[in-house]
């Protein structure tokens, strides 16, 4: 591995068109990339003055008033608009049996008013269906603690002549909840992926907007960020190592409210690779207490020479007997020696940044093996 550049990070070489922080920042790397850096520096200077200076994170961070944000602590509420779905129509809609009907959305658990406009103040005869509910003065028909039972079509009637004075179709749900929002750099330094959820479920129609921008300012240009899913979203052309947090920004919004949630991260902050691919583990010929151990970085994970993972090994035999961990590890193989004859060992194998940056991948998927044994 080259280790005599600063590269995109300390000890990596820069595939082309990455970004870097401009140059004469005056911030200088702390800790145990201070002493990659230095070391860089003092082998290959040239290389260096050309990928501009190295920065100190506790600086910069200070700097933006912000400590390292680690994403998934940072769902951080930024307005809830909560709309009166109880008191009146929202449009026009079709009742499922062919007819016409006004239709009006409610909250679940809440109490919904159903106004008959046209009784003009007095009482109105209420039916829901073909089922007659009966006769209940405006301002109209009251539902305490509305439940998916009470949807449907209902409508008023004059109580005398049994004309029909309007009809309300009901439908009912929940506000959006503020979206729990995520990022991740699962395929650093090309994108950034984000997720949500939104519990409750709203069971309501629910758009969502997804955004991004470079910067916290107001006036920092918003761009898309392109729907992966109904509930996630990635962005690219980023910028590595900038000094700069990107903000993910998510609304849901339907007929009952709208809720939004801001995310503001440094890039490499939320780096995370997919778990490592094709793990196998093989007996090697002759050797009674070894097995070798063979993997692949995950394929979503695009430059690993120019931006190469570390690894963590962890195994156990299967009766649990003996549990083990080797890490870090920057190589895609590894044989493990001492084994006990005939022990059948159980390998799982985890991925992260060579720098130590961001989070460690999920663990692999298992794979089982023994040491070789005589005819």
């Amino acid at each position: 591995m080259h280790r005599g550049s600063c590269g995109a990070t300390l000890g990596r070489r820069s595939p082309p068109g990455t970004a870097f922080p401009a140059r004469g920042s005056g911030l200088r790397p702390a800790g145990p990339m201070a002493s990659r850096c230095g070391a860089a520096r003092s082998s290959a200077p040239s290389a260096c003055s050309r990928c501009g200076p190295c920065w100190n994170w506790a600086a910069v961070l200070g700097l933006l008033g912000m400590r390292w944000l680690w994403v998934a602590a940072l769902v951080a509420p930024a307005c809830t608009m909560p709309y009166n779905g109880t008191t009146g129509s929202t449009g026009d809609g079709d009742d499922g049996d062919g007819g016409r009907c006004s239709v009006q959305y409610g909250t679940l658990g809440s109490e919904v008013l159903l106004p008959c406009p046209a009784a003009a103040g007095g009482t109105a005869e209420w039916h829901r269906g073909d089922t007659v509910l009966g006769a209940h003065p405006a301002p109209g028909l009251l539902l305490p603690n509305a439940s998916l039972a009470h949807e449907g079509r209902y409508s008023c009637h004059h109580p005398g002549t049994g004309e029909t004075w309007g009809t309300v179709c009901l439908r009912l749900g929940y506000p959006p909840a503020l979206p729990a929002l995520q990022c991740w750099a699962i395929s650093y330094p090309q994108a950034v992926n984000c997720s949500w959820v939104l519990a409750p479920e709203p069971l309501l129609d629910t758009d969502v907007v997804a955004t991004y921008r470079h910067g916290t300012g107001g006036d920092t240009e918003v761009g898309e960020c392109v729907r992966t899913g109904p509930w996630s979203c990635s962005f690219g052309n980023v910028q590595v190592f900038s000094l700069i947090p990107y903000v993910v920004n998510v609304t849901a919004v339907n007929p009952l409210g709208a809720a939004s949630t801001s995310v503001p991260f440094l890039l490499e902050s939320i780096i995370k690779p997919d778990p490592p691919e094709d793990l196998r583990v093989s007996p090697i010929p002759g050797e009674t207490q070894k097995l070798l151990l063979q993997w692949s970085p995950p394929g979503s994970w695009p430059f690993p020479e120019y931006f190469p993972l570390s690894y963590r090994i962890r195994y156990a035999q299967e009766d649990g007997s003996i549990t083990a961990m080797v890490a870090p590890y920057e190589q895609t193989s590894l044989t493990l020696s001492d084994l006990r004859p005939g022990a059948t060992l159980r390998v799982q194998v985890a991925a992260k940044d060579f720098t130590d940056a961001g989070e460690l991948s999920a663990w692999s998927a298992p794979a089982s093996g023994m040491p070789w044994m005589e005819p």
